[in-house]
């Protein structure tokens, strides 16, 4: 129950973060930052997906969470190519800590 609900928490999370990043980065109006709206906007929609599955006990929440690890690995790569921006870095982080907890699961 522990892990579900870190999870959860760790999940939510997330998602926020990468709603700010890809905030950020539409307002910036910069080509170069498409790969990271794109990725930012997947992972937070599968965070919270993870999360509403998890908080239900879904008997695909494992299948759920293999995803969810996947894409915020691919986000935390791509926004730490752009860290030089604090939302981008705040993001990768996030990211990392979301996939670790989704792998524990």
């Amino acid at each position: 129950m522990e892990n579900s609900k870190n999870c959860i928490d760790v999940c939510l999370a997330c998602a926020v973060e990468c709603e700010r990043c890809a905030t950020h980065c539409i307002g910036m109006n910069d080509a170069a930052h498409s790969k990271c709206i794109a990725l930012c906007r997947d992972c937070a929609d599968i965070c919270a997906l993870c999360a509403r599955f998890e908080a239900r006990g879904s008997a695909f929440a494992k299948a759920l969470c293999r995803l969810c690890e996947q894409i915020c690995d691919a986000c935390a790569a791509e926004c730490e190519k752009l860290s030089a921006h604090s939302c981008c870095k705040d993001c990768a982080e996030a990211c990392k800590k979301c996939a670790a907890a989704c792998k524990a699961m």
